[in-house]
């Protein structure tokens, strides 16, 4: 046990995490020279979707040897939506390595992780990376990591905390700026030397506490975790403690240990280490492992609820079943059991509808992340606009999700960043400038946030910036309006034609292209004006026997305006879903028909009066 260290490496989205253990694999010759330089960059991104966007999505584990410790290692997500990742894996760790960015200093998400390792009674190592950057000031972010400690009332002992500079690119480390090096040695005996051994205990029996899952198609679902006390073997009977009190009892058959990233069979393990225990069906994050009934429980970790929810709906479309070949309500509902089980951040629940179900998270992007992942199986989906999830006061007043937003802009921007926070009901309560920069710290509902990020993107031309924490149930902030512009919605089924389209350009924008296939009640277009309008894409122009020069010449269609998901789902309002399917992102009514539209316009307006 001496000789194990259980590290996790957390950090703000874009810090270096995932470069930093590539590095300390690679350097640690869990890769040789020849196998490392073949590899894709950032090894640990192991999903499509994390190569793609360049994030980590998934908490995972790996293990390195130096000199003659074994060290095991967790690279953590740092967006806040995924923060459930970090949570659970606080209960695996002994020691974290907290990423600073060298320029960009201590952001939102370092705060939210910082603290919940402090919390754990994780021993911080603090890594100031990246300071071969131009703009690079470690002296000053080191200054401002140890404001972090304080305004997280961390201990004496925490406030002590070694750090380290490095360039996870470059590939080396420095106790000092001074230093001359060109390894990652200094960082790899920090963590043999201020990081404690396992807190576990030997003995007889054992406990395991589940902090990951994984599934296999040959083994069942593999539950990772540190043992806490005695040891494993394969082939002992044990039991699972569930997180109702109920208790199943099984058989390990099988258990791995982390070798670089490779799951390595063994045939027995003591306290300390992190395995992986295939054997049990049913075992769920944060229940316990152990030997007999005779043995208490591990405390279960509770975690922060979710705050937003989307509804999740079979597409009745006229074009569904044509792209996808999951499409019934037990397809969806068998893909939204299967993601909870190793996805604590997310809920469930079935609504009195059959074909819709309910899916609260941290944020839009998790869930967005999840519908991709559908789309990627074969599935056909609707998704509905984000909501927020209300709480009430004792004294039955409504609260609403409170966020704590910090935006970073240019100074020629900040007149039109602050007008957007004003307009999304947001209340500015820091500002800092630091040259051409602008630190705004705001408190906003997490209702008026919903596709703030990409109006700041517009607006900044892509040099703002933006991150937000969760801070409070708070009373409600009154109305926010929702999308100023209505929508263009087609009144016909078919092939869109230029020439219908050029017609209907003059109303708006248009989201589709010459021979996309519309229907009725299909968003084809951003109406120029509040109200949404119904054009005709599929009209054809009527032939005549007159020839005319230059007639059904130069049409000219202004590029069509593609949304991404996410942006697609911040976008659509109220009474719009996006179906999403493996070859097309569209957007619809929710009810297709628009007479019948009209009518239950008229029964909300007329209740929302007697209300």
């Amino acid at each position: 046990m001496q000789h194990i260290r259980n590290i996790a490496i957390i950090a703000h989205v874009d810090h270096g995490k995932t470069t930093l253990v590539d590095c300390l694999l690679k350097q640690s010759g869990t890769f040789r020279a020849n196998q490392a330089e073949t590899q894709v960059e950032r090894l640990m991104d192991s999903m499509d979707l994390e190569k793609e966007k360049g994030i980590t999505i998934r908490a995972k584990n790996a293990a390195f040897k130096y000199k003659d410790y074994h060290i095991n290692i967790v690279d953590t997500p740092g967006h806040a939506d995924f923060g459930g990742e970090v949570e659970r894996i606080m209960n695996m760790i002994d020691g974290v390595l907290l990423v600073v960015d060298s320029a960009e200093g201590p952001q939102a998400q370092t705060r939210f992780v910082l603290r919940k390792a402090l919390e754990a009674g994780a021993k911080p190592i603090v890594v100031i990376n990246k300071i071969d950057r131009e703009n690079a000031n470690p002296k000053k972010v080191l200054d401002q990591v140890f404001e972090l400690f304080m305004s997280l009332n961390a201990t004496d002992e925490q406030l002590d905390f070694p750090f380290i500079y490095c360039s996870a690119k470059m590939g080396y480390a420095k106790n000092e700026l001074t230093d001359v090096t060109d390894t990652m040695e200094p960082l790899y005996n920090a963590i043999v030397k201020h990081i404690p051994p396992p807190r576990a205990h030997a003995g007889e029996g054992f406990q395991l506490l589940v902090s990951n899952l994984d599934y296999s198609d040959y083994m069942g679902r593999i539950a990772f975790g540190k043992i806490v006390e005695g040891q494993l073997k394969v082939g002992e009977s044990a039991i699972c403690r569930h997180g109702n009190g109920k208790i199943t009892k099984g058989k390990i058959t099988m258990l791995y240990h982390f070798e670089g990233m490779k799951r390595i069979e063994i045939s027995e393990a003591s306290a300390g280490d992190i395995v992986g225990v295939a054997g049990f069906e049913n075992v769920f994050i944060g229940e316990s492992l152990c030997d007999s009934e005779a043995r208490a429980s591990l405390p279960y970790i509770p975690i922060d609820p979710p705050t937003i929810q989307m509804e999740f709906a079979v597409n009745d479309g006229p074009l569904a079943g044509q792209d996808g070949k999951l499409v019934t309500a037990r397809h969806i509902w068998d893909r939204l059991v299967k993601e909870i089980r190793t996805n604590v951040a997310l809920r469930i629940a079935q609504t009195s509808d059959p074909k819709i179900f309910s899916v609260s998270g941290r944020g839009e992007m998790q869930i967005a992340i999840l519908v991709e992942q559908m789309r990627r199986e074969g599935h056909e989906v609707l998704v509905s606009r984000p909501e927020v999830l209300w709480k009430k006061s004792p004294t039955g007043e409504p609260l609403e999700p409170i966020e704590k937003v910090f935006v970073e802009t240019p100074s020629e921007n900040l007149g039109a960043v602050m007008e957007c926070l004003a307009f999304r009901k947001g209340q500015i309560t820091n500002m800092v400038h630091a040259g051409n920069l602008v630190s705004v710290e705001a408190v906003a509902p997490m209702r008026g946030l919903i596709g703030f990020e990409t109006d700041l993107v517009n607006m900044t031309k892509g040099m703002g910036v933006m991150s937000h924490l969760f801070h409070e149930y708070g009373e409600d902030r009154g109305e926010i309006a929702a999308r100023k512009n209505g929508s263009l919605v087609s009144m016909d089924t078919g092939e869109a034609t230029s020439y219908a389209l050029n017609m209907a350009q003059e109303r708006g924008r248009l989201m589709i292209e010459p021979g996309d296939q519309v229907y009725v009640g299909m968003i084809v277009g951003e109406n120029a004006r509040e109200s949404d309008i119904p054009v005709n894409p599929v009209k054809e122009k009527k032939l005549t026997n007159m020839r005319s020069q230059g007639d059904g010449k130069g049409i000219q269609l202004s590029p069509p305006l593609k949304l991404s998901l996410e942006r697609a789902l911040e976008y659509i309002d109220v009474d719009e879903y996006v179906e999403a399917t493996p070859k097309n992102l569209r957007l619809r009514k929710k009810i297709l028909d628009e007479n019948q539209r009209k009518r239950s316009e008229k029964k909300r307006s007329i209740r929302f009066v007697e209300e």
